[in-house]
């Protein structure tokens, strides 16, 4: 479904990512693990259009969209869950994530996307009209995973859901993340969490300093040495 291939990003003159490729396959979870800094959400904001690359092609469905704006890449399919959340604090819940709709105008359509994220995250249905900067860290980010659902995307693109959350709350963002996959949306997660990110994907690339050094299933990389020793300690 979304293909990157050699991709090549810099920040100025200072390059950032050196010939990046990696796939989603439709329903799927795919991740992009490695260490603070290695690139790895340079490249999701490429795929969703935030970042702009020096070379190389993203395709979705075989067509090209790296030249294509971000807001024109969501009513392609494409959802954004950004590193930290970004919600709007003083603005309610509710309002929330009333703005992930804003590219859709079928109102009816519109609020049965509401319903289902109210059902996924059930906490969220009491506090609608709650201030979103009033909630901890981990009910943030489960808040701002039900904005990214509100455009109805086919691949979800999460950038560091457990960056600021509370362990106990850990577990519960990556089985939501796991639910949301068995909806049938496809999924690219880019996560520090190594052995979280790898529990849960199909397939994973591994990005150190802008280069991948390891791609396969998450089984696969899971009981590789490389990722052993640098990522988990063992």
């Amino acid at each position: 479904m979304l293909q990157v291939r050699d991709v090549r990003i810099s920040y100025g003159r200072v390059p950032a990512v050196h010939g990046v490729s990696l796939s989603v396959a439709a329903g799927t979870i795919a991740a992009v693990v490695g260490a603070n800094g290695a690139g790895k959400s340079t490249v999701l904001r490429a795929v969703s259009g935030l970042n702009r690359i020096d070379s190389g092609s993203i395709e979705l469905d075989g067509k090209p969209i790296h030249d294509l704006p971000a807001h024109r890449r969501v009513p392609l399919g494409l959802s954004l869950v950004p590193e930290g959340r970004h919600l709007f604090p003083r603005l309610t819940v509710r309002r929330n994530l009333e703005l992930g709709a804003f590219t859709r105008r079928d109102a009816r359509e519109i609020r049965q996307s509401l319903e289902m994220v109210l059902e996924t995250f059930p906490f969220l249905k009491d506090r609608q009209e709650q201030q979103a900067g009033t909630l901890s860290g981990g009910e943030q980010q489960m808040l701002a995973i039900g904005r990214g659902l509100m455009s109805r995307p086919r691949i979800l693109l999460l950038d560091e859901p457990s960056w600021g959350v509370a362990p106990m709350l850990v577990a519960r963002i990556f089985e939501t993340i796991l639910a949301i996959n068995r909806t049938g949306v496809a999924v690219l997660l880019v996560e520090q969490n190594v052995q979280r990110a790898l529990s849960i994907a199909h397939r994973a690339t591994v990005i150190q300093t802008g280069r991948v050094v390891a791609e396969g299933s998450a089984a696969e990389l899971l009981g590789s040495d490389l990722v052993r020793k640098a990522y988990l300690g063992l």
